[in-house]
This record gives structure tokens, sequence and C-alpha cells, in this order.
């Protein structure tokens, strides 16, 4: 009879020893992405839920104020203001105003400037590129310069040319769209070397064979293109209208403050002020649940539709 206790390593000890092994290869990789997953939990996760529960209460940022559960008034409170749904269309023009300028203006340039030399080509993208390294608060004091209605350039060049100044910044039918304007102007360059970069990528045989075939440059991008540049152009259309209008804050606050007559106020910039301007915490943890509920339904719509119209070549 064999002694297993005389064994180095019995069956059990084995068994043992496997399942330990197997446990740690399991383990590895969460414990790789813990420190992702502490971040996430402790930047994004952990404020969400405590702005959700301020929404419910009444409090003045002040540490010795006492936090009052005022239920679901704030939420009616806000609904009832006209100056949320001012910004919430407001909002929604930002959006509809930088889809051209942040997408479709990129992709034009992108694909009629694939064909240039290669030392053109990285000139123009460099230049391009220049504005969004600009930090926006110095983008915006230049914007202010250029746009000043008694000095700036804009408006000493429509003077020589016999036409009054215009107020870019202090008419209220035009404010809105020369806050759209700086911001898509900021991120023209981003948009122009993603998409150049994606453009880049395609298979060059897919296009020679349509040319021996007797394809159009039109045909071309049409057929060719167009479909395979599908996915990083909904990821553009993505980035726009879930963080557009995110991205005009700076712009907003530095050359309009959110007027004239709220012409320019969104509902990111609402939402600073009900926090910060006025010290209304449960407004201002309202509104962002409010955002944070319609921009992920929205969010959730759009993936799934970039799921039935974007190409992939396998």
């Amino acid at each position: 009879m064999t002694d297993f206790a005389a064994e180095p390593h019995p069956p059990r000890m084995l068994r043992r020893m496997t399942r330990a092994r197997r446990f740690r290869r399991q383990l590895v990789p969460y414990l790789y992405l813990l420190p992702a997953v502490a971040c996430f939990v402790i930047w994004i996760y952990e404020p969400l839920a405590q702005a959700f529960v301020l929404s419910f209460q009444q409090w003045n940022l002040l540490p010795t104020a006492p936090k009052t559960w005022v239920g679901l008034d704030n939420y009616r409170n806000i609904f009832d203001l006209p100056k949320f749904w001012q910004a919430l269309g407001n909002t929604w023009y930002y959006l509809v105003g930088l889809l051209p300028l942040a997408v479709l203006l990129p992709l034009v340039i992108a694909l009629f400037t694939q064909d240039l030399p290669p030392r053109s080509r990285n000139l123009y993208r460099a230049l391009i590129f220049v504005p969004m390294i600009v930090p926006p608060v110095v983008a915006a004091a230049v914007w202010r310069w250029l746009l000043d209605p008694s000095h700036g350039i804009l408006n000493l060049g429509l003077q020589g040319l016999g036409t009054k100044p215009i107020g870019f910044l202090s008419d209220p039918d035009l404010a809105l769209w020369t806050i759209t304007f700086i911001t898509g102007w900021k991120l023209i360059g981003f948009a122009t070397l993603i998409l150049s970069a994606a453009n880049a990528a395609i298979d060059e045989s897919l296009v020679e064979a349509a040319r021996l075939d007797g394809a159009s440059k039109w045909e071309i991008i049409r057929d060719i293109r167009l479909p395979l540049l599908s996915p990083t152009l909904m990821l553009l259309i993505l980035m726009v209208v879930l963080l557009g209008a995110q991205w005009s804050f700076s712009y907003i606050h530095v050359l309009t403050e959110g007027g004239p007559l709220g012409s320019t106020t969104n509902i990111y910039y609402l939402l600073w002020q009900f926090g910060f301007g006025s010290l209304s915490v449960g407004w201002s943890s309202a509104s962002a649940v409010i955002l944070f509920v319609g921009f992920g339904l929205l969010a959730a719509a759009l993936f799934a539709l970039k799921a039935k119209v974007t190409f992939h070549d396998d």
C-alpha cells in the first residue's frame, strides 16, 4: 500500500495548489484594473452619488450650514424656471451649430488635402492644429479684442467698407452663434487630424482597384472613403453632441457671462451659475442629475445608431 503521507505532494494538496494558482491567474487582470476602477469610483461615481443626494436637499455650500431635505422641490422649481428652458434651447443650438464646424468642414479638408505633397500636408496640419493648443481663456481674450465693436480688427474692416460696427458679443441674435463659431474654430484642427489619420489608414489597394474600374474621384469618396470613415465620423459626432456645449463654457464665461439677456447661457453654464453664482447647491445638483440622465439617454441612442450605420473593413 502506498503511503500518501510520505509523498512530497499528496493528490489533495496538489488539487489545492492548482486551485490557488488558477485563482491567482484569474485575479491578476483585476489587480491591473484596480487603479483605474478606483479612480472612476473616487472621481466620478462617488461625486455623482453625492450630487444625486444633494439634489433633494437645500444647502449653500457653507460647511457649518445645515442641509435641509426638500424632496422634489428643486426639480419642480427648475422645470418651472423659464431660464432653464432657454438654456436647454441654447444648448441645442450650440450642438447644431458645432456639427458643421467640427465634423463636416474637417471631413472636407481631410478628403481634399490627402493628395497634397507630404511637406505641404504636414504644414497645413500644423497650422490648422494651432487653435487646439491655445488655452481657452487666452483664445477668448484674443477673440474679445478681435470682435471689439470700437477697436476690433473685424469692425474696423467693416467700417472701412462703410458698414456700421456689429455687436458680435452684445447682440442677442448674434452672440450665441459667435460663441458657437469660436468653439468650432477651436475644434477644427483636432477633428481634421483625426479624420486625416483615418483617411490615410484606408487600404490604398481598394482605391487603386476602383480607379482601374473607371471610378471618378467623387465615386471613390462616396463608395469607399466615406463608408470606411463612418466609425470615425460617428465618434466625432458623439464627442460633439455629448461634449460640445461643455467645451463652450470657457468662452461663455469670459466673453459674455451668459448674456446678453441669457442668449448664450447653456445648460452647463446654468449649472455653474446655480452652484457658484447663487450658491444654490440643491438646484445645481438637480440640474446635474437632469443633465446626466438626458445626455445618458442621448448617448445610448447614438451608440445604438453607431452600431447600425458604421462600416468596418474586415
